[in-house]
């Protein structure tokens, strides 16, 4: 999928008008302005670095990202309309989604991603974009939160265990926060588990668009027999004649 400038440029206002109208007191500007700072290379950022994976092309993590809010306020109903206790603000859960994936970003200094140039890998894995080794490796909700403390941008508890956990326990370091057996250890709210049901739909709605209508419209590989095996040969070989006639007519 390829997003135009205009679609890219609309989607990230679309994430500013998210800010001013969801956040409260000092955050709203801290967060206007984080966003304001980084706003090209957020803008332009894919959601991942292969095509295999979701949303990858310029524009992509915005995309995905503006999907995951939606969703999120979507559930948010189907929750209370099934008993859910109030227990997290309309605030908690648009900072958690709308920096549930900010690690993705990179670091303050340094882009995530690049633009991939070797051709083979592009074209044989569907890297489109290379990640950039100038960045210490971390996990994508450790850096989410990282960012946001260098930022000075406090989060509350439910934020911070909503980001944190926000793979669900499709990451074993989750295990922790999520698979308490006892009272006392299970989250406090429902705000971990609606935005990774977010988030597993967006990318699930994100993966059918990109690939279900591709499914059964491959070219079937014909195999080869071993004639055409000997013809593309004797072809080779007829060939390397011609070449070396030529090069004896010219002596």
């Amino acid at each position: 999928m390829n997003l135009t400038a205009d679609q890219i440029k609309e989607n990230y206002e679309v994430l500013l008008k998210g800010i001013d109208k969801y956040v409260t007191g000092n955050r709203k500007q801290q967060f206007l302005d984080f966003y304001n700072k980084l706003d090209e290379r957020i803008a332009l950022l894919p959601a991942s670095h292969k095509k295999a994976y979701h949303n990858c092309f310029p524009g992509g993590y915005v995309d995905h990202v503006i999907r995951v809010i939606t969703a999120s306020f979507k559930l948010l109903k189907v929750w209370q309309e099934i008993g859910m206790q109030d227990t997290f603000t309309e605030e908690e859960l648009f900072v958690s989604a709308l920096n549930h994936d900010l690690g993705k970003i990179g670091s303050l200094e340094h882009v995530a991603v690049v633009p991939s140039t070797d051709e083979w890998r592009k074209k044989n894995l569907g890297e489109m974009y290379t990640f950039n080794t100038n960045n210490e490796y971390m996990t994508v909700p450790d850096r989410s939160l990282f960012l946001l403390q260098q930022a000075g941008i406090q989060l509350t508890t439910n934020e911070w265990i909503a980001i944190k956990t926000h793979d669900g326990l499709y990451d074993q370091a989750n295990e922790a926060y999520l698979k308490g057996f006892i009272p006392e250890t299970k989250p406090r709210t429902s705000l971990p588990f609606i935005l990774h049901q977010a988030d597993l739909m967006a990318a699930r709605i994100e993966f059918e668009r990109e690939w279900l209508d591709t499914f059964g419209n491959e070219k079937p590989k014909t195999k080869s027999t071993k004639q055409d095996r000997v013809n593309t040969n004797l072809d080779k070989i007829g060939s390397n004649n011609d070449n070396l006639m030529n090069l004896v007519k010219n002596l």
